[in-house]
């Protein structure tokens, strides 16, 4: 009798120590849902970039080259940056990257001032410049693999992105060999090459021929279908072609930004509205 009670009672506790078992069982596996659907949300949350430039100055001893700039950025497109030469658009540019001390103002970058998180900030920013500064007596492959180790990216992602520039067939060879227009092209592959939530971009086409203006323009249209490019140009067919909001500099201010249909408005073509825009007065 005494036997019987100790196997009745020994089963119960099995069968609680499975109930428990399958109880724990169920919250940890919800528990894991919970996380995976989580960090998806989170990781939705941080899929598209965010700048602020705020009452940004610049001088250059008495010439103020940006007077008071205040730009929002808040989505994935290709904004179209215009203005005269020596308008302020390059020091715009670099002051976002951080090429340039701020004297005056903010830009604040994915929530951080990027004077105070200077590094951080630019992993996430890609930048051309305008002179293409190129290692030249490096081979193609090589320049872009020293990129890409000072960003700690794995080779793999060093080919992926001499195939989507197009640049394949020149990776063997010097970089000081190139046309000026694979050039720009190793140049548009070491800024894209960390995959950077900003893409900034001074007049990345000039010099080009048309066939090579064409072929950088699908590259850049391809980038910004996830990513925010800021584009420096004066050509208005590349602005219609690439852009769906166009910031206008002049005289270092911010005279016109808005989407590109508003921007040309009763004028027959950007040409036009741009002329118009920047027209200075005679006296």
């Amino acid at each position: 009798m005494l036997s019987k009670t100790i196997v009745r009672r020994h089963r119960q506790n099995l069968r609680k120590k499975e109930d428990n078992f399958r109880f724990f069982k169920h919250i940890s596996a919800h528990s894991y849902r919970m996380s995976f659907f989580i960090s998806i949300f989170v990781k939705i949350l941080h899929c598209t970039m965010s700048l602020q430039v705020i009452n940004l100055t610049k001088k250059f001893g008495e010439q103020t080259a940006l007077n008071n700039i205040n730009i929002t950025i808040d989505k994935n497109e290709i904004i179209g940056l215009l203005g005269p030469n020596g308008a302020g658009k390059s020091t715009l540019m670099k002051s976002i990257v951080g090429a340039l001390k701020i004297d005056e103002g903010e830009i604040i970058f994915n929530g951080k001032n990027i004077t105070e998180h200077e590094i951080e900030s630019k992993k996430n920013i890609g930048f051309l410049p305008e002179n293409n500064p190129l290692y030249l007596e490096m081979y193609v492959k090589e320049y872009l693999q020293f990129v890409a180790n000072i960003h700690k990216i794995s080779e793999a992602r060093v080919d992926e992105v001499i195939e989507l520039v197009g640049i394949t067939p020149e990776k063997s060879k010097k970089i000081g060999q190139l046309s000026k227009g694979y050039k720009q092209r190793v140049g548009l592959a070491q800024a894209i090459i960390h995959q950077p939530d900003l893409l900034i971009l001074d007049e990345p086409t000039n010099g080009l021929d048309p066939n090579q203006i064409l072929e950088i323009r699908n590259v850049v249209k391809e980038i910004g279908k996830e990513k925010t490019v800021l584009l420096s140009t004066h050509i208005m067919q590349e602005v219609e072609a690439l852009c769906t909001r166009v910031i206008l500099i002049h005289q270092g201010n911010i005279i016109q930004d808005s989407n590109i249909n508003d921007f040309k408005g009763k004028f027959e073509s950007l040409e036009d509205a741009f002329a118009s825009y920047t027209q200075v007065e005679k006296i």
